[in-house]
């Protein structure tokens, strides 16, 4: 029998909207849980994200996980594509490429679970503070910065974004 030396002072509750909101890329995150608040377990993030794309991604050291909350989502795994709408959950393994554009013109809100916790460290110092309630302005996605914060986390950007299925239109960037 495994004796945990965690005690109720260890316990963590944060409210619908409590949690530090960043700004990263064209969505609004909001950090629930960290590496550090779970004794190194997992991220979780309360994820807002613009219609669009994700740019195609390896994670070396964690399990990324959704839960969609609201919205379409087209996601990709290796070789294989899901369709993910409210109430579908995705695992997608470490060290196989994925990505997802959000389809049509309106945002989906899905919770984002990394497992063991650290890559939520991506979102955190490769956004920024959210100066506003909703999603951050439309600009271009500087890659390059992408690609050195994703590097200290041991992932990785391995290509252009995935453009949304025929019939679907979406602002990407």
């Amino acid at each position: 029998m495994t004796i945990s030396s965690h005690t109720a002072a260890d316990a963590r509750f944060l409210g619908p909207g409590e949690g530090e909101a960043i700004w990263f890329l064209r969505n609004r995150m909001t950090v629930k849980a960290t590496e550090a608040s779970t004794g190194g377990g997992f991220g979780l993030l309360e994820s807002l994200i613009a219609p669009g794309f994700s740019p195609p991604h390896v994670h070396r050291r964690e399990d990324e996980s959704f839960y969609v909350l609201e919205g379409e989502l087209t996601m990709k795994c290796g070789d294989r594509t899901f369709r993910a709408s409210a109430g579908s959950f995705v695992f997608l393994p470490r060290n196989v490429p994925h990505t997802f554009v959000v389809e049509g013109d309106r945002p989906a809100r899905m919770l984002t679970l990394l497992t063991p916790g650290g890559g939520e460290g991506v979102f955190i110092d490769g956004g920024r503070p959210a100066e506003a309630e909703g999603l951050p302005p439309a600009m271009p996605p500087d890659i390059e910065a992408l690609k050195s914060v994703s590097a200290r986390y041991e992932a990785e950007i391995i290509g252009p974004p995935m453009a949304p299925t025929a019939g679907h239109a979406a602002a990407n960037g």
